[in-house]
């Protein structure tokens, strides 16, 4: 195991805006750091970010960090997460900054980065990224007026991208008669997924579209999907689509108003990948905290799952090293290689509706081959993230329990890699032990962790 960062969790740095370290003096301090690391590669280094009010104030300090050293920042305004790694490679950028905290409520946000070639830093970099943000070397740097970088403004980025996504993304897909129901959440995508949508043929009826700076998230979005449920039967639509606030994730449901999630939208991609010879190895990637029933799934149909760490660069890792072109996230965060170097709402939503175009079959069918095990997940708000190796009667409930339920079920434990909670998945064939299994654990973890 390498050193890790103390800054950056499973996706990039968050916090409470306008207090450490999501401050303007420490996103200038980021925005210096960036540019040294990464400004010799050439272009631009390429910004973009969602809705949230602090977005705009933590935009301005990281472009004047990176002009004090040198590099020209490029400010494309509003855009989900996957448009600024698209742009960064489009537009030969140095390095691509997205300003977000994804799901999270308002008053939190979030620095990450992607390289010049779109993927997402890998934990030594981000080591070394956390040397050059914290020390003294960068803040005695200093050039010369006429040497300092240019801040330029690219007008229309969000229509600019969409525009890119249908001649990529789209190539070839026809979606006259098809009516979509979608809840951007007022976040990055509020712009991007109808334009697209749209621009494809679809009847598309969008909602949360109004974003204020307050309201992202807000009782919307992914992780408040019965809202398309709803929206999705009362409109008669041939599914429904929900992101997060920067939209590199999709929550869906199918034409009943039944929800998908990442691991049955992962089952219906790779299905139909696996049938058309498409699927590399005929493998994709998931993670730890994926349902078995995905194993079963793939293995039937002769194709086999990976397990990767949680956190979608830790997913795109494996899918590198074993030179696979599929993976993804219970979550909702689906990576198709082959389109985007990270996970991208949009682009999942679109194959889904080429697989229901190409096959003539609904979602609802095309859902059921995967059979999913029970499985509860419970989250505890922490106020420090003492090891669990440290928690001598933690672990040994966990591995008694593990016993017990043999192969069938199984315990996962994991502390939070954004937020300030500690989750416990239980997974089982029989959902009556679900609960009292997940009590039994958090009664002990209770006992030796300060609860928020």
């Amino acid at each position: 195991m390498g050193t890790k960062s103390k800054l950056f969790g499973t996706d990039g740095i968050r916090g409470r805006a306008n207090e450490l370290p999501l401050t303007p003096e420490f996103a200038v301090a980021f925005g210096r750091a960036v540019a040294w690391k990464f400004g010799a590669a050439g272009g631009p280094l390429v910004i973009g970010r969602d809705t949230r009010l602090s977005g705009s104030m933590l935009e301005q300090g990281v472009a004047a960090g990176a002009a004090s050293m040198g590099v020209n920042v490029l400010l494309v305004g509003v855009v989900p997460t996957p448009a600024v790694a698209y742009l960064t490679r489009h537009l030969h950028g140095c390095a691509g900054i997205v300003i977000s905290a994804s799901h999270n409520p308002f008053e939190d946000n979030g620095l990450k980065i992607f390289q010049s070639d779109g993927f997402k830093c890998n934990d030594a970099l981000e080591v070394e990224l956390e040397a050059l943000i914290l020390g003294e070397a960068l803040r005695q740097q200093s050039l010369a007026s006429d040497k300092i970088g240019r801040v330029i403004t690219w007008p229309d980025g969000a229509k600019r991208y969409a525009e890119l996504a249908v001649k990529t993304y789209g190539q070839g897909l026809d979606l006259h008669g098809v009516r979509v129901v979608l809840d951007a959440g007022h976040g990055a995508a509020y712009e991007t997924t109808p334009l697209v949508l749209r621009a494809l043929g679809a009847d598309v009826e969008a909602f949360n579209i109004e974003p204020d700076g307050i309201n992202i998230n807000a009782g919307c979005g992914s992780t408040y999907p019965e809202l398309i449920q709803k929206a999705t039967k009362e409109t008669g639509a041939q599914i429904g689509l929900a992101h997060d606030g920067d939209a590199d994730r999709l929550i869906c449901c199918d034409e009943t108003g039944s929800l998908l999630d990442g691991d049955e939208m992962l089952a219906v991609i790779g299905l139909d990948w696996l049938h058309r010879g498409r699927l590399a190895k005929k493998t994709l990637v998931a993670t730890v905290m994926s349902n078995l029933g995905l194993d079963e799934c793939l293995a039937q149909a002769g194709g086999k799952i990976l397990r990767a760490g949680v956190g979608d660069r830790y997913v795109l890792e494996m899918m590198l090293e074993q030179g696979l072109n599929l993976g993804g996230e219970q979550s909702g965060h689906v990576i198709l290689r082959d389109y985007n170097t990270t996970g991208d709402g949009l682009v999942t939503a679109l194959e889904l509706l080429r697989i229901i175009k190409t096959t003539g079959q609904p979602l609802s069918q095309l859902r059921q081959g995967l059979q999913k095990y029970p499985q509860l997940l419970v989250n505890l708000k922490v106020q420090e993230r003492i090891p669990l190796e440290e928690l001598p009667e933690v672990t040994a409930t966990m591995s008694a329990v593990e016993k017990e339920l043999g192969s069938t079920g199984r315990l996962l434990l994991r502390y939070s890699g954004t937020e300030s909670k500690i989750r416990l998945l239980v997974e089982t064939r029989d959902p009556a032990l679900l609960r009292p299994t997940a009590d039994r654990i958090m009664a002990v973890l209770k006992k030796y962790l300060a609860v928020l």
